[in-house]
């Protein structure tokens, strides 16, 4: 695939999908689940974007009840999935970019088998052509995500975009030497995503269109 082209890379929970309260409940009853105490919300919400086992890493130094609360965790996000929807005007706003000329993918934290479900759930197949989860490459905020997704779609880093709402979003961008644009209806702050490296926040899905003008045909 050619250099010209322009990709952009979406983070999913908190960014595509409205999840960050049912993770933080997840994680919160994990943590119970293995006789621990609750973490504050805040704390869930800072490890928000890691892979699992680092954010869990992250919350407890129990380093014998780490792979416990994560299958505790998985358990208890399973039940509450249903409940995750798309913020307004996702569909409608990929619809565009892929009109514009734009190619697309997923980097997340989430599991391989995670993201599919999201994916299945919603049809959003079409509009990803690569993905990336961190059961399969380094976790946030390492760049290898970004690298392996220009990598694998011939793109340079000049050409590409890393859109998500948490500050190890931006510092896998940067690590990686793309373009990153924060959401703050997500994990973290305008002020957190300026503070770590994003090149402007929108507060609402349908205006990454303003920084997306459409690709030249030629």
């Amino acid at each position: 695939m050619s250099g010209c082209a322009s990709l952009i890379l979406f983070d999913c929970d908190g960014t595509l999908t409205d999840s960050q309260g049912l993770i933080t409940q997840a994680m919160q009853q994990a943590f119970v689940t293995c006789g621990l105490p609750e973490p504050e919300s805040q704390a869930i919400q800072n490890i928000t974007g890691l892979s699992l086992l680092r954010a869990v890493a992250c919350l407890s130094d129990d380093v014998a009840l780490h792979a416990s609360i994560c299958d505790a965790y998985r358990d208890h996000y399973r039940m509450l999935e249903h409940q995750v929807t798309l913020y307004p005007e996702v569909r409608e706003t990929l619809d565009e970019l892929r009109r514009r000329g734009y190619w697309m993918g997923v980097v997340t934290g989430k599991s391989r088998s995670g993201l599919q479900r999201v994916i299945e759930t919603f049809e959003l197949a079409d509009y990803f052509m690569v993905l990336r989860t961190a059961d399969c490459t380094h976790s946030k905020p390492h760049p290898a995500m970004v690298l392996e997704c220009m990598d694998e779609m011939g793109v340079l880093p000049a050409h590409t975009t890393v859109v998500g709402d948490a500050v190890f979003d931006m510092q896998m961008a940067r690590a990686a030497g793309v373009r990153a644009i924060g959401v703050s209806f997500g994990a973290s702050s305008e002020e957190g995503l300026l503070h770590s490296g994003a090149d402007g926040v929108v507060h609402a899905f349908a205006r990454l269109l303003e920084y997306f003008p459409p690709l030249s045909a030629g």
